[in-house]
């Protein structure tokens, strides 16, 4: 009997490899291990997605997911190119048991054909692979830190991303590694921009005259100079770039590379688990500051100095004396906001965020100085508006639109406005259905005498 099967196969940019390649190669080591018992009807191609996340946040293993608890899925097993790539520590363990409970057979080329659910050696040398998946990932972040962490110190080498504000890129030669430089890659060097680098210097300065950060921003402003985001518009589309901004002279100030030095470590990817109560989420990643103490710094200066070290030392002492020297511990609390992300203030166009004020929701839209100023608007400091003037006005509205003699003529307008598209509302319509069966079958197992406190109704598993 022909068997027909699904492809899985995953790539990523820290695999530093082209995704078609990749695929490629994936593909020709799954067709090798089927092609005797039969052919590979469907594919589902991961690109851009980490080993460490969880087949259910992958769009690709996640959609295969999905459709394995249907009848007609149209295939009978699964293979995969590398196990390694498929499956990060423990993954496996979590994964494996949804293919035994549809009757679906994963196929691996390490394993020469199809693992068996009974087979202690198939899940030891499954396991084994996902702790080699995790170690790698481990291997290759410690090398890439410990590489980078040299080439800062020793060499002082620019390690990319953008160019602080009052420098410039220039060319600083072929690149060491021989493959690179066959390529056409160079290297690149900080040098001082003749039209940012004075505005530095002068933020310093006035600084250390007595300005605050506040009142530097306003005279930068007033006197018409491009902040930051104006100067360099391609890469700041979604910035307005019409004023400075207090955080944009703070940076400025807080930042040592304008001592001629080069830093690197300033932040870090830090991943942090989505829901402890569920560790099979996984985890999401955010960037985070790293405590200056952990700051890398090139051991001598590499770039053009726009402030001397004392001048930049000072600024930091200065900084310090003004910081609180007790800070009170914050504590986070969240809070509900019924129009969360949906209200947006008319006189500037911007959305107004929610607040938390004398045990009431509130939304504010708040407009410093310097940006009304700039764009010539009336605009006060502060602008609140209650919640609860908008709740009471929108559950009488909602209360008449779907009264019992109106129901009908509301669902029918909302039906209207359905997308028209199939693709869009298959994936809904399959997740209804599948809520349906999972219904259906509570329903029965408690109708036949099942322990209602052993059944799990919602969320659907």
């Amino acid at each position: 009997m022909t068997k027909h099967f699904a492809f899985l196969g995953r790539v990523s940019t820290e695999d530093q490899q082209d995704p078609a390649a990749s695929r490629n190669w994936q593909l020709a080591r799954a067709r090798t291990l089927t092609e005797p018992h039969g052919e590979i009807v469907a594919e589902y191609f991961d690109v851009g997605q980490s080993r460490s996340i969880p087949w259910k946040r992958r769009p690709k293993a996640s959609e295969l997911l999905e459709i394995l608890k249907q009848p007609d899925r149209g295939f009978d097993a699964v293979v995969i190119g590398e196990p390694q790539r498929a499956f990060d520590g423990n993954q496996f363990g979590l994964t494996f048991p949804v293919f035994t409970h549809y009757g679906i057979e994963l196929w691996v080329p390490e394993v020469g054909g199809p693992i068996d659910p009974e087979s202690e050696a198939h899940d030891l040398i499954m396991s084994v692979f996902g702790g080699i998946s995790k170690g790698e990932r481990s291997r290759i972040k410690i090398r890439v830190r410990a590489a980078m962490t040299a080439q800062t110190r020793v060499e002082g080498r620019y390690l990319g991303g953008r160019p602080p504000y009052g420098y410039r890129l220039a060319d600083a030669g072929p690149h060491p590694h021989p493959g690179k430089a066959a390529e056409g890659r160079r290297l690149h060097r900080l040098e001082g921009d003749p039209r940012t680098a004075p505005v530095v210097e002068r933020i310093y300065l006035e600084y250390l005259s007595g300005f605050g950060i506040f009142v530097i921003a306003q005279r930068l402003t007033t006197d018409q100079i491009p902040c930051p985001s104006a100067h360099d518009r391609e890469r700041n589309p979604h910035r307005s770039g019409v004023a400075w901004s207090k955080s944009a002279v703070r940076s400025i100030l807080g930042n040592p590379r304008y001592t001629g030095h080069e830093v690197w470590n300033k932040q870090r990817k830090q991943e942090s688990l989505i829901d402890v109560d569920d560790v099979a989420l996984g985890h999401h990643t955010r960037l985070a500051w790293n405590p200056k103490k952990d700051w890398v710094y090139s051991d001598q200066p590499v770039h053009d100095a726009i402030v001397a070290k004392e001048t930049f030392d000072q600024v930091q002492a200065l900084f310090a004396a003004r910081s609180p020297r007790s800070p009170r511990p914050i504590t986070r609390r969240t809070h509900p906001y019924a129009f969360k992300g949906l209200i947006t203030h008319q006189s500037c166009g911007r959305k107004m965020q929610g607040n938390w004020f004398h045990d009431a929701a509130v939304y504010r839209c708040r407009y410093p100085r310097e940006y009304a100023v700039a764009n010539h608007l009336e605009h006060p400091t502060n602008v609140f508006l209650n919640e609860d003037l908008l709740i009471t006005p929108l559950d009488d509205w909602l209360a008449e639109v779907f009264a019992a003699e109106r129901i009908e003529h509301t669902l029918t307008r909302l039906e209207a406005k359905q997308p028209d598209s199939v693709a869009a509302t298959q994936p809904l319509r399959q997740s209804i259905a599948e809520c349906d069966r999972k219904l259906a079958r509570h329903r029965a197992a408690l109708e036949a005498g099942a322990d209602p406190a052993n059944e799990r109704f919602w969320p659907p598993s």
